[in-house]
C-alpha cells in the first residue's frame, strides 16, 4: 500500500475526508514551519497594509466629495440670490427664466475641473464662453440626456453621475417664474474622476512602497524567524544523533525565549532519561554481578549434596536460606538504589531533629554491644523524610557496629550550622585510608574488612543516595590526633524550613567529634 494511501485511510480512521479538508490547508501542510510563519507574517502584513491603506483612500475620497458637495452648495446659493434679485440691464425684476439661467451662468466662475450648463424646457441655452478653462458640460451628450430627463421638481441636492467620458459630482437646480411658462435648470458639475486622480497617484505611490516594504518585511522575517527557530532545528538534528546507547548529546540554549526554554526542558528531560537508563544499566550490571555468586554456590551445593545424609541435608538448606537471605537483602538494596532519583523517594514533612536523634539512639542499641552515647542533639525542626534520614543514620552506625571493638564507644549527634543539618556518627575503629575516602561511597567497593566479611558494598552508597536526594552529601572526616582512632561519618544536609532553632558555630561540633 502506497503511502498516500495509507494517510487517507488513517483520515477515513479518524471520520476526516481529505477532499472535506480546504485546499490551502492541504497546501500549508506541506510547507515548512519556517514558510508557514513566513507566509502568516506576510499575510498579516498585507492585511494591514490594505487595510491602512484602504481606509485612508476612502477618507480622503470622502474629504474631496465634501469640499466638492460645499462649493455645489454655495452654487445653488448664489442662483438664489439671482432669482431674488434685479436683471442689471432692466433694474427691474427678472421676468425671464432664460434671463435668471444666463445671468447665473454669468455670475458663476467655474474652478478647476468644474462646469457650468442651463437646459431651458430640456434644451441647451447658456454655457461659461469658451476661453474659460471649466469643463465643457455640453460635449457630453449623456449628460445633457440625463439632465433633460430629469423633472422640474427634482431637488436640489448634490448627486454622482457617470457616463462613458468621466463621472461627475454635479447638482441640478430647477428655475421656475411666475408669468414665464418655461423651465429651466441650472447644472454645476465637477468633474470627479479628475478630482480623484491626484488621490490615486498617491495611492498607487503608498501601494509601492508598500510592496517594497512587504519584501523588506519578507527578508527579515525570514532570516529572523530561522534565527527563531533554531532551537527546533538544532533539537530535531540533536534527536536525530540521539540513539539507544548514546544519549549523551544536549541543545545548544543562548537566549531565554520560549523556544529557548523548549530547548532547555527537551536538555532536562534527556538528562533524565539518561540517569533513568543509566540506573537500569547498573541495575542490571549489579544484578548479573552480585547475584551470580549466591547462585552458583546454591546450585554447586545443592548438585553436591547426599540426600541420604541428615547431617549434610541440613548443611546445605542452613547454607541455602543464608544465600537466599543474603539475595534478599542485596535485590532490597538494589531496588532503593534503582529508585533513589524518583521525586517520590524522598517525602518531606516538618521532622523534630531531637526527637529523631533519640529515636535512632534507642534502634542503634539494639544492633549490638556497643556504649551507644547521644554526644549532640538539635532540638529544632525542619523539612526531611524522617524514615529515609533514619534508614541512612541507621546505616552509618551499623557500619560503626561492623568496624569496632565490643564496647567502644559509638558516639551519635545532630547539629544546626549556619542554615546546613549536620547528622553524624563517630566510632573508635580503625578509620578509613585516605586513598578510599572518596571511593567507600562508590556501588560495590569494599574495604578489606567488606572482603573478609563478604558485605555486597552497596550501604554507604544508600547512604550517599539519600542524602542527594535531601540536595546533601556524605563525607567523611578523621578526628584529630589527640582526639583518639576513629572516624566521622557526617551527614551534611540542607536546614530547609527551621523551626525554634539557633545555627550554632561549626567549631562546637569539633568538640564532639
Amino acid at each position: 500500500m502506497s503511502r498516500s494511501a495509507r494517510a487517507g485511510g488513517r483520515a477515513e480512521v479518524l471520520g476526516v475526508s481529505t477532499g472535506s479538508i480546504p485546499a490551502y490547508q492541504r497546501t500549508l501542510a506541506h510547507l515548512t514551519v519556517r514558510a508557514r510563519l513566513l507566509t502568516a507574517v506576510l499575510m498579516l502584513a498585507a492585511l494591514t497594509v490594505m487595510i491602512a491603506g484602504g481606509t485612508a483612500f476612502a477618507l480622503q475620497a470622502a474629504e474631496t466629495d465634501e469640499r466638492m458637495d460645499n462649493s455645489l452648495s454655495r452654487a445653488v446659493a448664489a442662483l438664489r440670490v439671482v432669482e431674488a434679485g434685479k436683471d442689471p440691464t432692466t433694474n427691474l425684476p427678472f421676468d425671464s427664466v432664460s434671463d435668471v439661467l444666463k445671468q447665473g451662468v454669468r455670475n458663476r466662475v467655474p474652478g478647476k475641473n468644474e462646469g457650468v450648463l442651463t437646459l431651458l424646457d430640456g434644451k441647451l441655452s447658456w454655457s461659461p464662453a469658451a476661453e474659460t478653462r471649466s469643463v465643457r458640460l455640453e460635449r457630453d451628450p449623456e449628460l445633457v440626456e440625463v439632465l433633460a430627463a430629469l423633472p422640474a421638481d427634482t431637488l436640489s441636492l448634490p448627486r454622482t453621475v457617470g457616463t462613458s467620458v468621466t463621472q461627475y459630482r454635479l447638482i441640478a437646480v430647477p428655475v421656475l417664474l411666475a408669468g414665464d411658462p418655461g423651465t429651466g435648470m441650472f447644472v454645476v458639475a465637477f468633474d470627479r474622476s479628475a478630482e480623484m486622480s491626484s488621490l490615486r497617484k498617491t495611492f498607487l505611490t503608498y501601494s509601492a512602497v508598500g510592496l517594497a516594504a512587504l519584501a523588506v518585511i519578507a527578508v527579515v522575517a525570514w532570516f529572523v524567524v530561522g534565527r527563531l527557530l533554531r532551537p527546533i532545528r538544532l533539537l530535531r538534528e540533536t534527536t536525530r544523533r540521539i540513539t539507544e546507547s548514546d544519549l549523551s548529546e544536549r541543545i545548544a540554549v543562548t537566549g531565554k525565549d520560549d523556544l529557548s526554554n523548549l530547548a532547555r526542558t527537551v536538555n532536562a528531560m534527556l538528562d533524565r532519561l539518561e540517569r533513568a537508563f543509566g540506573s537500569q544499566r547498573e541495575l542490571l550490571d549489579d544484578v548479573g554481578h552480585e547475584l551470580r555468586t549466591p547462585l552458583t554456590i546454591v546450585r554447586g551445593h545443592l548438585e553436591l549434596v547426599d540426600a541420604d545424609d541428615p547431617d549434610d541435608v541440613r548443611a546445605t538448606q542452613a547454607l541455602a536460606l543464608d544465600e537466599l537471605d543474603r539475595m534478599q537483602r542485596l535485590v532490597d538494596d538494589l531496588m532503593t538504589l534503582a529508585t533513589a532519583d524518583r521525586p517520590d523517594f524522598v517525602r518531606y514533612a516538618p521532622t523534630d531533629v531531637g526527637r529523631l536523634t533519640d529515636d535512632v539512639h534507642e534502634k542503634a542499641r539494639g544492633l549490638g554491644d556497643r556504649h551507644w552515647v547521644v554526644a549532640a542533639r538539635a532540638d529544632v525542626t525542619v523539612q526531611l523524610d524522617a524514615q529515609r534520614i533514619t534508614q541512612a543514620w541507621l546505616q552509618l552506625l551499623a557500619n560503626a557496629y561492623r568496624y569496632s571493638a565490643p564496647w567502644s564507644t559509638v558516639r551519635l549527634g545532630s547539629e544546626v550550622a549556619d542554615d546546613r543539618l549536620l547528622l553524624w556518627v563517630r566510632d573508635e575503629g580503625p578509620g578509613v585510608a585516605p586513598d578510599e575516602a572518596d571511593r567507600i561511597f562508590e556501588r560495590f567497593h569494599r574495604g578489606q574488612a567488606d572482603r573478609l566479611s563478604h558485605g555486597a558494598g552497596l550501604g554507604l552508597p544508600i547512604v550517599a543516595a539519600i542524602a542527594h536526594a535531601h540536595h546533601g552529601r556524605v563525607f567523611v572526616e578523621q578526628p584529630p590526633a589527640n582526639v583518639g582512632p576513629g572516624v566521622v561519618f557526617v551527614l551534611d544536609l540542607p536546614a530547609v524550613d527551621l523551626v525554634d532553632g539557633e545555627p550554632r558555630p561549626v567549631t562546637e561540633l569539633v568538640e564532639y567529634l
